[in-house]
């Protein structure tokens, strides 16, 4: 979406997000970067979340953002909280339920937080506003528990959409497409953004060359947790390859999770893991690295995606939401039919074999988020919508 409203300021807006920092996945990052830029335009913002990391409840400020964190049950390491009824939610929903509200964005459908967020903006008179950041089931890549979860995720957005009537946008153009599996027809996209400049600036100077003797090979970054939908498999088994290796190709992992013994147990001339890395290091490594792999099943518009076109590191992405406003065609980078072992491996062996088109790649795409995706404009977008007009 392109703001035209740096105009709209003096508002407030309370943005609903199910964990916030220190929790920082794809929607938190999302939210923390997008209201301080609202903040940047003038703009009052409250992100209401929950205390998933026991920080404890209450109200704090961070970078002109006041942030409300609900008592919960942090469920499945607080990958779905459960609110904490009690005086402590009570009292600040009631703080909040006094504030003057000029919109109420909420992230993600299928949270019982998404539900709550849509109850405030229809308690203040307000249309909620919706944004959806997948582009496929939600999965724990689970036979038993994923139909149940399938089934959990079509309910929680069956009662969003029919007793609060909010007003839907997809956080990329695949994501304003999988919405139509709900029978939800988007509103258009609020895309996810990055200050390029300053993301680069932020790296830790960490040499990973020189720390891993790795000097001048091809290094295949990934970045993000270590689950079975990320394509964290088809990785370990590409970094395997006889032929790759020969050609100097090492994959760098860096995440944790599930999958962090198979990572480790896979560590070799091929591939190297890295733990989880603070922005400042992923900045490092993807200034160095020769390009980013991410054969992820799903995803709503990649952080990493953005975070890799802003130091000119070109990517290897399966067709999932937010990869083609990112890689228009392939001189942008490489989108690949699948996430499997073959399809990483071709890829990889194609820009080794062509450097000139690895150079081409590097270039446009630091180009294209430099120009279309700032959270200025991001913000501004959000300001303009006429649910908050």
């Amino acid at each position: 979406m392109e703001g035209g409203g740096v105009m709209a300021h003096g508002r407030t807006y309370a943005i609903f997000s199910a964990q916030y920092s220190p929790h920082m996945g794809g929607i938190e990052a999302f939210t923390q970067s997008v209201s301080r830029a609202l903040a940047d335009l003038g703009n009052e913002v409250i992100v209401v979340t929950n205390d998933t990391e026991g920080l404890g409840a209450g109200i704090t400020h961070e970078a002109g953002v006041e942030i409300m964190r609900l008592p919960c049950f942090p469920l499945i390491s607080g990958r779905f909280p459960l609110a904490k009824h009690g005086s402590s939610y009570r009292a600040l929903l009631k703080d909040l339920g006094g504030r003057h509200l000029d919109g109420v964005l909420v992230n993600a459908r299928f949270y019982f937080h998404s539900l709550l967020g849509m109850k405030v903006a229809r308690r203040h008179g307000l249309r909620p506003v919706v944004l959806d950041h997948g582009s496929a089931w939600l999965s724990f890549s689970n036979p038993v528990l994923d139909p149940i979860v399938r089934f959990y995720e079509r309910s929680l957005t069956a009662i969003g959409k029919a007793k609060y009537d909010p007003a839907y946008y997809g956080i990329s153009k695949k994501s304003s497409e999988w919405l139509k599996t709900f029978g939800i027809q988007s509103r258009g996209e609020i895309t996810n953004s990055i200050d390029a400049a300053q993301f680069r600036a932020l790296s830790s100077g960490r040499d990973f060359r020189a720390e891993l003797g790795l000097g001048d090979a091809f290094l295949v970054a990934f970045v993000g947790r270590l689950i079975p939908e990320k394509g964290v498999s088809a990785l370990i088994g590409a970094s395997k390859s006889d032929e790759l290796r020969k050609r100097g190709v090492v994959f760098l992992l860096a995440g944790d999770g599930p999958l962090a013994p198979a990572v480790d147990a896979a560590q070799g001339d091929g591939l190297r893991w890295l733990g989880r890395l603070t922005r400042p290091d992923i900045s490092a490594l993807l200034q160095q690295a020769d390009v980013l792999c991410l054969p992820t099943r799903s995803e709503g518009f990649s952080t990493t995606l953005l975070e890799a076109s802003a130091c000119g590191c070109p990517s290897i992405v399966t067709d999932v939401g937010g990869a083609r406003e990112l890689i228009p065609n392939g001189v942008f980078g490489t989108i690949i039919g699948s996430g499997n072992v073959s399809s990483v491996l071709e890829a990889v062996k194609r820009l080794v074999g062509d450097r000139s088109l690895k150079k081409r790649q590097s270039i446009n795409c630091r180009l294209l988020v430099e120009r279309e995706y700032s959270w200025i404009d991001s913000a501004a977008g959000i300001a303009d919508l006429p649910e908050f007009v």
